[in-house]
């Protein structure tokens, strides 16, 4: 039975998405954005959870004019939803970053850049005006960790997000049964994939050469010579990294600074002592710890905790309007995804992005009108209920 070519027209939600970027990725591309720790049972977890939770709608509420913009860490976006910073986006289509940048503009949201980007930082922020957030990995090499502080605040970044939760890369099963690599390299159990995608391959072949711009300036891993992304870690990051570095990281940069992939409310606690003014609950996308809390079920506790003092955002898992509703209802400032983009990045581009975007912000606009709200403000835990053991 021949399967029918997906085009953007089929793609009506995240799952859509997913199944188009299936067909247009050769497998161990697709296989890195997919896959998880482990079992991957966090990365389940991470979606599941937000159907454990009922939303309780009011009526009657005049909802003709809705306004979905919120503030977040010094930032107004457009949208409650934005985009998280992901690595290596130009493997997945040629466009990479600058077509994430140009889509996050057109909807008025955040776009956040990794230090395994495969578009520089000054690049993106000569490309837009609109809120830049940049994400940072502690190098062992702390001339490269500086240099990137600098070169983003250089490019006039808004928001610098310090990631905590790779202090060893977790085990990806997936990878090391495709081989996946930065840059990619075939394999005798790879080579019939990158062959049955060639559109795939003219593209990533006949434009610019693969880079890491933010690194290769002090590494050659990832750019030029080939690893894997755990071994990355293993090898370039700092096992050693403590809250001194982190504070120390929050005075050089001396602006909007978050922490990325805090979990309990003990960090939390410590994050807003260090001065910083916004934490994203995370957990790397069920990458890293698996068998750890999804980012919905442990939210709740951390806002208690430091909500009223430092801006939560709530990281992953994100599929459906109604998880963004739900995650704000218990008292997140934004909500924030990787895979909600990067399925739509590889199945078409800017063009892809921007389509996913709109799902995101038309179902967010339809689900406020039938929930009765019609500002984010009005979201609390009244709109909420836990469903119980039955699943009733």
């Amino acid at each position: 039975m021949t399967t029918m070519l997906m085009g953007l027209k089929d793609c009506h939600n995240f799952k859509d998405f997913r199944r188009m970027a299936k067909q247009r990725l050769p497998g161990p591309i697709f296989h890195y954005i997919d896959g998880a720790a482990d079992d991957e049972t966090t990365y389940r977890r991470n979606s599941e959870a937000y159907e454990q939770v009922d939303l309780v709608p009011n009526i009657l509420a005049s909802v003709q004019d809705i306004d979905m913009s919120v503030e977040v860490m010094g930032q107004k976006l457009d949208m409650p939803l934005f985009c998280s910073p992901t690595a290596l986006q130009r493997l997945f289509h040629h466009e990479g970053e600058r077509a994430v940048a140009k889509a996050a503009q057109k909807f008025g949201t955040m776009f956040g850049v990794s230090s395994l980007g495969t578009v520089s930082v000054e690049e993106i922020g000569k490309l837009i005006s609109t809120p830049k957030m940049f994400q940072l990995y502690f190098h062992k090499d702390k001339g490269l960790t500086n240099s990137m502080i600098d070169r983003a605040k250089a490019a006039n970044f808004n928001v610098l997000a310090l990631t905590v939760d790779t202090i060893v890369g977790g085990n990806r099963e997936r990878d090391k049964r495709t081989g996946f690599t930065s840059p990619p390299k075939l394999t005798p159990s790879s080579l019939l994939s990158f062959a049955l995608h060639p559109m795939w391959a003219i593209n990533y072949f006949t434009n610019e050469k693969f880079s890491l711009p933010q690194l290769e300036t002090h590494v050659q891993e990832g750019s030029n010579i080939a690893v894997s992304v755990a071994d990355y870690f293993a090898r370039m990051l700092d096992q050693n990294m403590s809250w001194k570095d982190a504070e120390e990281i929050c005075a050089k940069w001396d602006g909007q600074f978050c922490l990325k992939g805090v979990m309990s409310v003990e960090d939390a606690k410590r994050a807003v002592d260090i001065g910083a003014t916004g934490i994203m609950v995370s957990n790397h996308g069920g990458r890293q710890l698996d068998g750890s809390r999804s980012p919905f079920d442990q939210l709740a506790e951390i806002v208690d905790a430091v909500g009223d003092k430092i801006d939560v955002i709530c990281d992953g898992g994100v599929q459906r309007g109604t998880h963004v509703l739900k995650a704000l209802a218990v008292g997140a400032k934004a909500v924030s995804g990787g895979r909600m983009y990067l399925y739509s990045l590889a199945a078409a581009g800017q063009p892809g992005v921007e389509k996913a975007l709109e799902n995101m912000r038309t179902e967010i606009e339809r689900d406020m009108k039938l929930m009765g709200v019609t500002s984010i403000s009005q979201l609390n835990r009244s709109h909420l209920r836990q469903r119980d053991y039955n699943g009733l």
